[in-house]
């Protein structure tokens, strides 16, 4: 699971790191908050899933889609309240979060 959690927020960073660069954000202070949002978000996200999908057996596609909804909601808050140079939040997380879950499918698919 250790392995699992890993891959899954690297592969995250990587693919959000690029989308907010190709957004216009620059500077050490964004991109971090981005890569914190990001640590703070991702593990909870698979690993809350991987529970309920899981041992749970729970449907996997309103559970993905709950938290997703959540990971978004708590990424608006923190780039709303701390980021000087996303201008509108929601919707940066809201494309930045369906741009790294679709790039995770495709891999998935590969």
């Amino acid at each position: 699971m250790l392995t699992v959690l890993a891959v899954s927020l690297l592969l995250t960073l990587v693919f959000e790191e690029g989308f907010a660069l190709a957004w216009g954000l620059r500077g050490r202070r964004e991109l971090g908050l981005v890569a914190l949002v990001n640590i703070l978000t991702n593990p909870a996200v698979v690993l809350l899933y991987y529970t309920a999908a899981g041992p749970l057996h729970w449907n996997a596609i309103p559970v993905t889609v709950v938290l997703e909804a959540s990971a978004i909601l708590v990424e608006w808050l923190c780039y709303r309240a701390f980021s000087e140079q996303v201008k509108r939040p929601f919707l940066f997380a809201l494309l930045i979060n369906l741009f790294s879950y679709g790039a995770g499918c495709v891999i998935n698919l590969l």
